[in-house]
């Protein structure tokens, strides 16, 4: 069994996932997907006009895993840092992978199509960090940037770089609730979501869905 997998049993016995199958999911799930799918969806929750922006965030975790805080930074002039300092409450949408599903796929043509798809909805408390501004940069682009052959850095602009750090401020969301949809193939006969799996495209919505289904193909 897969560690994902292992994890997704314990918040289940833990009584975290007692809801639809789709529904069902733990903490290295979480992790994972803010770390492939770092763009997220940021935006008060009530009373402002201040549209959503996307913004990269990184995530930190308690010693069991779980997300308790995420780490990012904005523009300054953002409307989003007025409204959030007048009410720090906010919502966080993380879009993972997602794809259309043909009975082709499938390889049955009594099928219904579908779509297929990981997302995280994220309620949190914004405080800004002007202090930790470079911080939230530096480590992004570390984490960004850690996988490549030469690794480029902000020292590199120079000058510029005090600039445009100026213009921005970092953030950090505290969580107060995460709520998760995991649908992937779940739901559907074990040679059905094999077919499903082997004929998707998407390398990354294909990695999840067997991720979700490994105890049972």
């Amino acid at each position: 069994m897969s560690a994902a997998s292992e994890d997704r049993r314990t918040a289940e016995r833990a009584g975290e996932a007692r809801a639809a199958p789709f529904e069902q999911f733990g903490p290295a799930d979480v992790r994972d997907l803010i770390a492939e799918y770092p763009l997220a969806s940021l935006g008060v929750r009530a009373g402002s006009e201040a549209p959503a922006s996307l913004l990269p965030l990184l995530g930190d975790y308690d010693a069991a895993g779980r997300l308790v805080e995420l780490v990012g930074h904005m523009a300054r002039r953002n409307p989003l840092r007025a409204a959030l300092e007048a009410d720090p409450g906010a919502w966080i949408q993380v879009q993972g992978p997602q794809g259309y599903i043909s009975p082709e796929q499938a390889g049955r043509r009594d099928w219904a199509p579908t779509w297929n798809y990981a997302q995280l909805w994220i309620e949190a408390q914004v405080t800004f960090t002007p202090e930790e501004t470079g911080a939230a940069v530096r480590r992004l682009v570390e984490t960004m940037e850690a996988a490549r052959a030469a690794p480029w850095s902000v020292e590199e602009l120079g000058r510029r770089y005090t600039v445009m750090e100026g213009q921005i401020i970092g953030f950090r969301a505290r969580v107060t609730r995460v709520h998760g949809r995991f649908k992937l193939a779940q739901d559907e006969a074990p040679e059905i979501a094999r077919a499903i799996i082997a004929a998707t495209r998407d390398p990354g919505l294909g990695r999840w869905m067997t991720r979700f289904n490994a105890d049972r193909l």
